[in-house]
């Protein structure tokens, strides 16, 4: 059948919920800050453009549904520098890309640890990031559904894929 999310070590609980939750509120900022950087530099043209604005205004209402989920324990956002990365279509489309499968797949595998209830909310983002990715990888050329199933990334493999960026530069 296609990859399926390990199971939970523990229980969910809403403590796990709240761990959850700040884990995916950092990728959901990372990607609302990028996509803002690449709108600010002005180098986007025509469907990329449109693409970093819809995406873009998703990612803000995610991080601002994520923020009311997790009230005063949301923390401050992180600082980001994205170097050269929106500088030009070719380096933006492969860092969207790569952000948004990265979103997709942490989402996908943060699934077995949240309650039902924050599982049905987290669904709803879930279902808009496969969305986002396909259209990334269209727009880069690439198969826009590769996989019969999305693949789950655990969160230490989603964090080191953010690492590996050197985009995040305070937490």
């Amino acid at each position: 059948m296609g990859a399926v999310p390990s199971p939970a070590a523990s229980a969910p609980s809403a403590e796990q919920d709240e761990q959850t939750l700040k884990y995916l509120l950092e990728l959901e900022d990372l990607q609302a800050a990028f996509y803002e950087q690449a709108l600010k530099q002005g180098k986007l043209e025509g469907e990329l453009r449109e693409f970093a604005r819809v995406v873009g205004g998703h990612e803000r209402e995610h991080v601002a549904y994520l923020r009311k989920a997790l009230g005063e324990g949301a923390g401050k956002a992180a600082s980001f520098d994205f170097g050269d990365a929106t500088s030009n279509s070719e380096a933006f489309l492969e860092n969207a890309v790569a952000l948004e499968e990265t979103g997709l797949g942490a989402y996908t595998g943060a699934a077995p640890n949240l309650t039902a209830k924050t599982l049905r909310d987290a669904a709803t983002i879930v279902s808009v990031e496969a969305r986002h990715t396909a259209w990334a990888r269209d727009l880069a050329g690439k198969n826009p559904a590769p996989r019969p199933t999305d693949k789950p990334t655990s969160e230490a493999d989603a964090r080191a894929a953010v690492e590996k960026t050197g985009f995040v530069k305070s937490a």
